[in-house]
This record gives C-alpha cells, structure tokens and sequence, in this order.
C-alpha cells in the first residue's frame, strides 16, 4: 500500500447528512494536494535576505517563545492551575535537540513567514498515549491530504525524495486565517513581498553602484570628432583604468581633439529619493507583521518606545500566543484528560491602580480608596470594604 493509499484510506461512513456533504465538497475542491510548495520555501528564503523582514520576524518569534503556557483543570465555571503538568514538563524539553525556546521560536517564525506551521507528535496518539517528544516540521515540506469524508485525512512530510505519511493525531497544525483556501494559513509576508522585494531591489541597486566599475551612474561617453580604431580603444582603455573603481576620480584623457562629452543615463539615487524609499518600505513592511515603528527607531523619545512597547504586547504579540494557546488546548490536552486548558501567561499591560486595588480589596474602605487613586470626596456609604465586581472597583 503506497503512501496515498494509506492516508486516504476510508474511515466508517459518517452519519450526519449535512456534515457530509459540507466535508466532501471541501475535499473534493481542494484535492489531494494543494498548494505550491516552492512558495513556502521562497518565504522562507526572504527572511535571510530581507533585513526588515528579518527583523520583524525575529523580534516576533523571539519575544513570542519567551512567553510560557500554564495548564488550567476547569471545574464548571472554576479553573485551578495544575502545577508542573506532564503538559508543562513536555513543553520545557519537547526533544533531545530542542529547548522550550527553540520550539516556540520556530512555531512562531513559521508561522510569520509562511502562515502555517507544524507539530510532529512523537511517541503516542489517539488511544495510544500521551506523546513523549514534538519535532518542528518545516512548512515547506508538509502537504494536507483533503478528505472527502474526514476533511483531512492526514499528513505527507517530503523530504530527500521520500515521502512519509502521518496520520492526523500525530500532528498539530497551526495557521494564520486565509481568506482563499480551506486547508492552509496566510503569511504576513504575503502582503508584504511587494515592498520587500522593492527593498531588496534598492539595495541591490546601491551595492552594484559601489561595485567594481560602478562608482559612477551609468551614462555614454561621446567623442565630439572622429578618431582613429587605435585612439578610440586607447582612449576606452584609459577612461575605465582611471575613472572607474570604487572610489571617486578626475579623469584625464589625452588624445581626443574635439573633446570628451558625458551625458548620464537614468535617475541619479538622489532623483530616486532612494533613502526615503527604503524608508517607507521598512515602514510598510513593519506595519504589515505588527512591528510598532517606536520599538525600532533610534529616533524615538523614551515616552514613544513605552507605548510602541505597549501596543505591541497587546495588539500583535497577544493574539498570536492566544491563537497557539487554544490550538494546544484543542489537540495536546485531549491526550492527558478532560477539562484541560493551556493559556499564555498575561503579558499585557494592566491598570496598575486596578491591581493595587485588587490586592486591598478587604482592606481599604470604598472611600479610602476614593482618596488615595481618584482624589474623590467621601460618600454617604463608603465606609464598608472595597469590591471589586467583573474587573471593575464599585466605588
């Protein structure tokens, strides 16, 4: 049985009508394999030649894999966490090659670059027992097997020419939202290619222009009278040896009657505005992956990297450790029992009068409290302890 066959052979007829029908018209439109492989890879390759996109991917991943996940057991609208959970213990040494960091580095990397990445559970399954190692899988490599009858029926890992087939219980799949295809995640860098291949472009530009023979723009060197075969290549040879390099000089050219006329081709960088166009490209390409400009400016005051620091925690590190979060909460907990949860430990900003008054809810008095955060006056009924209902002091 070849690899196909294996993953798609057939699970027992599902008997739910609707839901069948909705899995086969999924299955059957995506097919087999879908899609391109090579534009994962292509991603990939822009993050090691794109600073800004290196940048913004690795002051994302990194700062995402310094976040850990805590393990909650709900009891009705209860939850307890559970300390040092087989969860959290597996998570700390996913394998023997790998640390905590390096895993979540990964995850999140992938997932920036390439809108997709993969989990390989190592040593158990559905039934089987919990996992006892997770393997990053490199996105570029990993194909979804559609199902019309289970939606996915598994997982094809490609490498060297040889293709290994996993089932669905052994790997974990996180995605970003595409708004065109039913089994893949979007990339950020997808909508950020344009300007970061515009970039790349500029800089390419200004690294041939100080290359050998390039210290100056391109233009034509005209002879203003007809000279002979002999003092044309003279003059040709004598204008490169002395003019061109990667330094700037005077050229002295003898033998040309009429003299010498230069007349340049193209823009000049100055006319390109070349500096302010690599700016705006970093600007778009960190506004596309979440990078506030005042975490990376020089420029920026104490006052401005605060709140770039702020606004980054809360609007574009915060959704993506909530979105790994709940899919280990999906697919990791089901192994170890019921009524787990995973979450990422809060690295928002909080109201720090809030917290204060949470800790002296007991305490302090209602106007107590009015006095030392608000500067309120008395009331008639503020002498009874501070509570706090629903996140919000009743003062």
């Amino acid at each position: 049985m070849n690899v196909l066959e294996r993953l798609f052979k057939r699970a027992p007829p599902n008997t739910d009508p609707a839901r069948v029908r909705y899995l086969r018209a999924l299955g059957e439109h995506n097919g087999p394999f879908f899609p391109r492989l090579d534009q994962y890879a292509s991603q990939a390759d822009e993050y090691r030649r794109s600073a800004w996109v290196y940048v913004s991917v690795t002051r994302i991943a990194e700062a995402a894999a310094l976040v850990p996940f805590s393990v909650y057991q709900l009891s009705g609208e209860q939850r307890a966490p559970v300390a040092n959970h087989p969860i959290e213990k597996l998570l700390r040494a996913p394998n023997p090659f790998m640390s905590q960091f390096e895993l979540f580095e990964a995850t999140y990397g992938a997932l920036e670059l390439c809108g997709n990445a993969y989990w390989f559970l190592s040593g158990g399954g559905i039934g089987e027992g919990a996992p006892v190692e997770i393997w990053p899988l490199r996105p570029d490599r990993v194909r979804i097997a559609a199902d019309p009858d289970r939606f996915i029926a598994g997982y094809v890992y490609s490498v060297g020419g040889v293709e290994v087939p996993l089932k669905r219980e052994e790997v974990i799949h996180f995605k970003r939202w595409h708004p065109g295809a039913d089994l893949y995640g979007l990339s950020a860098l997808e909508a950020a290619a344009l300007a970061s291949a515009t970039d790349r472009g500029m800089s390419e530009y200004n690294r041939k222009f100080f290359g050998a023979e390039r210290a100056i723009p391109a233009g034509v060197v005209t002879l203003r009278e007809l000279v002979s075969d002999a003092d044309f290549e003279r003059i040709q040879r004598e204008f490169l040896e002395t003019y061109s390099g990667t330094s700037r000089r005077t050229a002295f050219i003898r033998g040309a009657r009429g003299g010498i006329e230069w007349q340049p081709l193209g823009l000049s960088q100055q006319e390109m505005s070349f500096i302010e166009g690599r700016r705006l490209s970093q600007e778009e390409i960190f506004t596309v992956f979440g990078l506030p400009l005042g975490m990376v400016r020089e420029s920026a005051t104490e006052a401005s990297a605060k709140i770039a620091e702020k606004v980054f925690r809360e609007q574009t590190l915060w959704p993506k450790l909530v979105r790994v979060a709940q899919k280990l909460t999906q697919e990791l907990t089901p192994f170890y029992g019921p009524d787990l949860v995973i979450e990422p430990e809060e690295t928002r900003d909080l109201d720090p009068d809030l917290a204060a008054i949470q800790a002296a809810q007991g305490y302090l008095t209602v106007n107590e409290v009015r006095a030392r955060y608000w500067k309120l006056p008395p009331i008639a009924w503020g002498e009874q302890s501070v509570t706090i209902n629903n996140s919000a002091p009743q003062l």
